[in-house]
Parts: structure tokens; sequence; C-alpha cells
């Protein structure tokens, strides 16, 4: 029997290839697959586990996605449905660029940085709890160490299905985490401090002591407030979670170092930036700066040979 199938259609112009890139950050990431013509996650879908493959059928200017999945489901429709909700903010597929390529038109330096990416999509995690969970796992480590730390929680904690090369793992959701063992997870090789951090933040969401979606309605001041109250979570991780976990694509992680160093580089910039610089000289491209924070990591992943551009 066939898998279901459904078809999205991307607001243009839109590449699959880039955007995944952008979620994938490096090529061991076993969460979010690529291989070179398929994106593939494990989606949870009706509390279970739910294969998803996506591949895009039209061109970059007149985009289709062939979405086809695969799980228990009680209901294909619904399921369809749930999962169209997901890709749409997972893939960016909704979000209008036209305004930041409209801002390249008249600014060489930007148009040199993007106009190779045209069509990539500023993504989103599933999940504001998947966005803290990613900052916590890559604070203070290499983004290869990070991703590494990532693929054994989800091994370890996410439901799973077969795929055709082995089992797939679902990211971890809260109630995944929240009866974790920290001497586990430092198995995994996280710290001491990570782990604490992560079964804190996984049993207060599990728990219902704050509602992470509910950061939504607040201004960014306010979520990184919120944010800074939870253990482990400081201005980088804020940050990051307001960019890619809430679509705040005006904020560039400015205690990111290998961004800020990409940014100096794109800049010419001689001296290293500090943080009050990095606000001052992207105040010219605001409301774009998470786009050139995205823009320059796919700079930097062509530079390492892993686009097609």
């Amino acid at each position: 029997m066939p898998s279901p199938s459904f078809v999205l259609s991307p607001a243009p112009p839109f590449r699959l290839d880039l955007t995944v890139w952008l979620l994938r950050r490096r090529p061991h990431n076993l969460v979010d697959r690529w291989d070179g013509e398929t994106y593939q996650r494990v989606l949870v879908v009706q509390e279970k586990p739910v294969l998803v493959t996506v591949s895009q059928t039209g061109s970059p200017e007149a985009p289709e996605l062939q979405v086809k999945f695969s799980g228990a489901v009680s209901g294909i429709p619904e399921a369809a449905a749930a999962l169209e909700a997901a890709l749409t903010r997972l893939l960016g597929l909704s979000v209008d660029l036209t305004g930041f390529y409209q801002a390249a038109g008249s600014d060489q330096r930007l148009a040199r940085l993007i106009q190779p990416f045209r069509g990539a999509k500023p993504p989103r995690f599933p999940s504001v709890f998947e966005a803290l969970v990613n900052a916590i796992a890559c604070q203070q480590l290499s983004l290869i160490v990070g991703i590494h730390l990532l693929n054994r929680l989800a091994a370890e904690y996410g439901p799973g299905v077969s795929g055709p090369h082995g089992p797939i793992h679902a990211f971890p959701q809260a109630k995944d985490l929240a009866g974790a063992d920290p001497e586990t997870l430092r198995g995994l090789g996280f710290s001491r401090s990570k782990a604490r951090a992560l079964v804190d933040l996984a049993q207060t969401v599990a728990h219902g002591r704050v509602d992470l979606e509910n950061l939504d309605a607040l201004d960014d001041d306010q979520v990184v407030e919120h944010l800074e109250a939870l253990r482990g979570i400081g201005r980088w991780s804020a940050e990051y979670v307001l960019l890619r976990g809430l679509g705040r694509w005006r904020i560039f992680p400015g205690d990111d170092v290998g961004a800020r160093k990409r940014l100096q580089a794109w800049l010419d910039w001689r001296k290293p930036l500090t943080y009050p610089e990095i606000g001052r000289l992207l105040a010219r491209w605001q409301p774009f700066g998470g786009l050139i924070y995205f823009h320059l990591l796919l700079s930097a992943l062509a530079e390492a040979g892993h686009l097609d551009t």
C-alpha cells in the first residue's frame, strides 16, 4: 500500500535544499536528514512518531513539495493537516522574503551575500522546547560536538520508527526527558550542569509550570526575561530561541562566536566585534538581522563544500 501523500506550495522563491541545511547546520545531523534530494524527519503526530519525507518537484520560482508520511496514525486527513502545519513552520513555507530581496536591490554588500542562496527560507524548530534544548546542548561547544550530543539525545529518548537503514528517531519532547536520569545524560556526553538544566527544563514544561508556546505573544525583551529565569539559559540561548524557536527574523544572536566571526569577515571589520558593535552595525539592515545570520551560515556551509549553489 503506498504511503499517504500531499502537496505543499511554498511562497516563492523556495529551495528545499538550502532551507534544510539551515536546520541541519552540519552533515552528521541525524534528526534532520538530507540525501541530496529528499528531506526526512520523524515528527510526532497524535502522540505517535511519523516518518515524513519531503522532496521539491517545482522550480524555486514555482515551488511544489511532495510530502509522504508513514506511521500508526488514526486518521489520514487529520495527520496530513497536522503535518502541513508542522512543515509550514519548520521550513518557513509561508515566510515572504520580498522586503529582504528588495533591500538587497539597492545594497551591493547584501546582494552579494544573499544572491547565491535565493530561495532559502528561515526555518523554525517544531517547538520552543526543541530550540531551548538545542541551545543548551550547543552552549560553549563547537557546533560539531553539539550536534553529536543532540543525535545521542534523540537516539536515547526520542520515539523512533524503522527506516530503510535502521531506526530513525524524533527529537524528544519534554515528557520524554522529564524522567531522565542526569547521570544517563552525563553518559551521553553532557556536562553535569547541562544535564541538570535539560531535566529541569523538561520537568518544568511537562508539568505545566511554563507554557513556552505562549511566549509568542510577548515582545523580545519580555521573552528574554522569561527565558533567562530558566536554569542554564543566558543571553545567547535566549536570542537563539527568539530566532530559531519563535521566528523573530530581526534577531542576530550576537554572542554566537562563529556567527560573530562570519559577520566580521563579511563587513571587512578588522577588530573582533563586540556585542554592542554588532547591534550598531546591523541597524542599517534591520529588520533582517536574523536573515543575515542564516545567510552567513549558508555562506560558510558553501565554503565547506556542503551546498550546491
